[in-house]
């Protein structure tokens, strides 16, 4: 296993984070794709042994039961001072206004949970699940460094959202002396790149480490393109599945995934490994998130890490790509429309 320092920080991660929203009781969220207790550990003891000590989750997947599950195999099968925690909050968790959003009260309740839920004393990452534009920049900043000198929380991180919202975030931190975000967790893949034009340079200029979900485009990269099978997740997004990969785009996307067979097929390796070891070439990505639920997949991840590209594969994998909309900073049904306006025919759903 290689290990990286997460952006600026002396924090050392894995380069393969596993993605904990996988883990979870069906009966709790996602009853078609989550696995539950007994047939998430044996991944968690896996990924461990390979050396992975970076773990994402969040109090919203499968409404904490992903937390639970993550906490309990951790506690067992590893050294608490040896992995990083990450998880997130500002999506709902119970009914009532209260109960979402990042106000002062929401952060220092749902640390609380989390905390709880997990059986830590402290979470190494904790991320914004997205910015809560109800509630004002400087009460959800204030709030999440006091978790920092409370000693609750090590570090700061944040999820997609626009550059000019982030870029915001990190000045007001600056003025104010407050714990500094050092993540950005954002979608950026070989079919998703509209984070290159703003947000990876800022992140690159600012000392801010990115931590990538959807690595594999939701399985698309790891399979032929007419290749009928698909994740058990991506069959059910519907609507969202559109949002992430637009249909507008498919000649482009087929032309990336059958370059991505080429490679793969030309150094005899699987298809998952070549788009991994893309993202490693990035300079900014410190890890992907692999939402890994069989061996096989962890194998794949750890795997890419050997994997060197050259520049001419890498020139062969980026040129089919074409721009398309940067949906990242989405989060209310009053953008969404206007993307709707502007991509007919395209049937989205909000998910904020």
């Amino acid at each position: 296993m290689r290990y990286i320092k997460l952006g600026t920080t002396g924090l050392d991660v894995s380069s393969i984070a596993i993605g904990a929203m996988t883990y979870g009781e069906p009966d709790r969220g996602h009853p078609v794709w989550s696995k539950g207790e007994e047939d998430a550990r044996p991944l968690i003891r896996h990924a461990l042994e390979a050396g992975i000590n970076f773990f994402d989750t969040a109090n919203m997947y499968s409404n904490g039961s992903s937390e639970e599950i993550l906490g309990r195999a951790l506690r067992d099968f590893a050294d608490r001072d040896e992995v990083v925690i990450a998880t997130k909050l500002r999506h709902p968790m119970r009914l009532g206004p209260n109960g979402r959003g990042l106000s002062r009260k929401a952060v220092l309740t749902e640390v609380d949970h989390s905390l709880r839920r997990l059986g830590t004393d402290y979470i190494d990452l904790y991320q914004i699940h997205r910015n809560d534009r109800s509630t004002p920049w400087e009460e959800t900043l204030e709030a999440l460094s006091d978790l920092v000198t409370a000693g609750k929380v090590r570090y700061l991180g944040a999820l997609s959202m626009h550059a000019w919202e982030f870029a915001k975030a990190l000045h007001l931190q600056k003025r104010h002396g407050w714990a500094r975000f050092v993540s950005m967790q954002d979608h950026y893949n070989l079919l998703a790149r509209e984070e290159e034009r703003e947000m990876i340079p800022l992140c690159l200029d600012e000392g801010v480490g990115t931590v990538v979900w959807s690595p594999l485009a939701r399985g698309r990269l790891a399979r032929a393109w007419d290749d009928a099978r698909a994740t058990a997740r991506s069959a059910t997004d519907g609507s969202y599945a559109d949002l992430l990969y637009p249909p507008l785009e498919e000649a482009s996307d087929r032309a990336i995934v059958d370059a991505v067979g080429r490679v793969a097929g030309a150094r005899g390796i699987h298809r998952a490994q070549v788009a991994l070891a893309w993202l490693r070439h990035q300079p900014v990505v410190t890890a992907p998130l692999v939402g890994a639920g069989s061996i096989a997949q962890i194998d794949d991840a750890v795997a890419s890490l050997d994997v060197e590209l050259t520049d001419d594969e890498v020139r062969a994998l980026e040129a089919p790509y074409t721009p398309r909309h940067d949906w990242q900073g989405i989060s209310d049904e009053a953008e969404l429309e206007a993307v709707r306006r502007r991509v007919p025919g395209m049937a989205l759903s909000a998910r904020g």
